[in-house]
């Protein structure tokens, strides 16, 4: 195979979408297995799309997901500029190129006389072609008319009749019949280049070799091909990925919930578990394995061929299941980093406190993060290790501390015997309650259940000593005497 060189180019008109991630993905993991080069490029000719801060948020995206680029922004090339509003000179270039060579002609037709004909061929039943009015004008007639500041728009001149058959990677050969197409705009009265026409010139300049992009630019392909034709370029291979439809395979939106980069990161996914969740969304590794796949895993088997033609259909349920998985294997020091801005959020520590307190932050989330399936669940299951106990929950109260018998009498022991331990760890704390429940005769259940309400304010939780050993004797005696003191008064026993 040729040197690959495969680029991502998104337009900053919002942030990135997942659908654009899966693309960006794609093309990563290709150059990955051919020791290839990812190009980031930047499509900000629409000046009147473009969102602010839009290029930094796909950025981060991308950073953040562990997408890496070889040349782009904030990494230079020997290809740039890496952004479209750069490389307008360029783009002139070209298009005088091919009206000097005839390929090519200024069309001074305004918006209103293109309307007015669009109206007279959709009231005779055809679809709108341009009539090419401006196609034949003499090269005198087009330089007065420049020369009176008439404004224009360059059009490519396209036979009447004849295909353009374009070979997809994915999708096999694909037939598009000039009849369809009229001489389209390449360059726009403001002198901006049109889409297809900047992204051909960039692509051969940037010696692309793959172009790997979403379905929806397929329409686009025969007139880029033609383009490419007629600047003499060579054609790049296609690989045209499939749709990501929503569970009711309705297209995508944000009314499915999330589907933006950063709104995952916002619900406390980590981004190994996105990744695995894209990597699976239309590609399918050659042979059966474990749900949970690494890039590492990915790149040696990744191959265009293995991409679904029909469309992916994206399932927020799985992807927080995979989260969940990750959660549970997920290095500790690193889940620990990621978690701490979530503890932040919701208010359990300070900015100022996150480094002093990380090592009892640890071990919070060491026994948390299996019982949970997303950084936000596992700030929201942490709380009664940083707040009080203000209440208890509704059941628990009626089920352990109105309806059992002596759980006073069980509290109270529990606590007496916290006082006792030198050495307040797990074991040293299991190994005494054992001792308890042996002398109490009974079973485990009937002291650990009022227990872990007192201490938890909550029926579920992490395993109880393993809580116990993290909140320390002290706060464990504290609360123990508060659930007496609230049972008290609360049943005026």
């Amino acid at each position: 195979m040729e040197k690959v060189r495969v680029r991502f180019a998104p337009s900053p008109t919002g942030y990135l979408h997942i659908g654009g991630a899966r693309t960006a993905l794609f093309n990563w993991l290709f150059a990955k297995k051919h020791n290839g080069k990812f190009i980031l490029r930047i499509e900000d000719t629409d000046t009147e799309r473009l969102k602010e801060d839009s290029v930094g948020q796909i950025l981060s995206s991308l950073k953040w997901l562990g997408i890496d680029w070889d040349e782009g922004p904030e990494k230079g090339g020997d290809f740039g500029p890496y952004f479209q509003s750069q490389r307008q000179r360029i783009y002139t270039k070209a298009a005088q190129t091919l009206i000097q060579e005839n390929k090519a002609y200024h069309c001074f037709c305004s918006m209103e006389e293109i309307e007015e004909e669009r109206q007279k061929q959709l009231q005779a039943g055809t679809p709108f072609r341009y009539n090419r009015k401006c196609r034949n004008l003499s090269s005198e007639e087009v330089r007065n008319r420049l020369k009176q500041g008439l404004s224009s728009v360059i059009r490519l001149k396209v036979q009447d009749t004849g295909q353009v058959l374009v070979e997809d990677i994915i999708r096999g050969t694909v037939n598009f019949k000039l009849e369809q197409l009229d001489d389209f705009i390449i360059m726009k009265s403001n002198g901006s280049p049109a889409y297809n026409f900047a992204c051909v010139v960039d692509d051969n300049a940037m010696q692309i070799s793959h172009v790997i992009r979403a379905e929806e630019h397929l329409s686009n392909t025969p007139k880029q091909c033609l383009i490419y034709r007629a600047l003499g370029y060579e054609t790049p291979l296609f690989a045209h990925l499939s749709m990501i439809l929503a569970p009711d395979r309705s297209k995508l939106s944000k009314r499915h919930g999330a589907t933006a980069v950063g709104e995952f990161q916002k619900m406390g996914c980590l981004p190994e578990a996105l990744v695995n969740y894209l990597t699976l969304l239309g590609w399918s590794p050659p042979e059966a394995q474990s749900e949970l796949i690494t890039p590492d895993q990915t790149i040696p088997s990744f191959s265009l061929e293995r991409v679904s033609k029909t469309a992916a259909v994206y399932d927020v349920q799985k992807l927080i299941w995979l989260n969940g998985q990750y959660m549970t294997t997920y290095d500790l020091d690193s889940l620990t980093r990621r978690a701490i801005p979530f503890f932040i959020q919701v208010g359990l520590i300070s900015n100022s406190e996150a480094e002093e307190k990380q090592a009892y932050i640890r071990g919070v989330v060491s026994v948390v993060k299996e019982r949970v399936r997303t950084l936000v669940e596992l700030a929201e299951a942490s709380r009664y290790f940083f707040q009080e106990i203000v209440s208890y929950d509704e059941k628990g109260l009626e089920k352990y501390f109105l309806k059992q018998d002596g759980v006073e009498l069980l509290l109270s022991k529990g606590s007496e015997w916290l006082n006792t331990l030198d050495h307040f760890d797990k074991e040293s704390i299991e190994s005494a309650y054992r001792q308890l429940m042996d002398e109490l005769k009974i079973k485990g259940g009937i002291i650990i259940h009022p227990m872990r309400l007192a201490l938890t304010g909550r029926t579920a939780s992490p395993g109880l000593f393993e809580v116990m050993a993290i909140l320390g004797k002290r706060k464990c005696i504290e609360r123990l005497d508060k659930a007496i003191d609230f049972i008290q008064k609360k049943f005026d026993k």
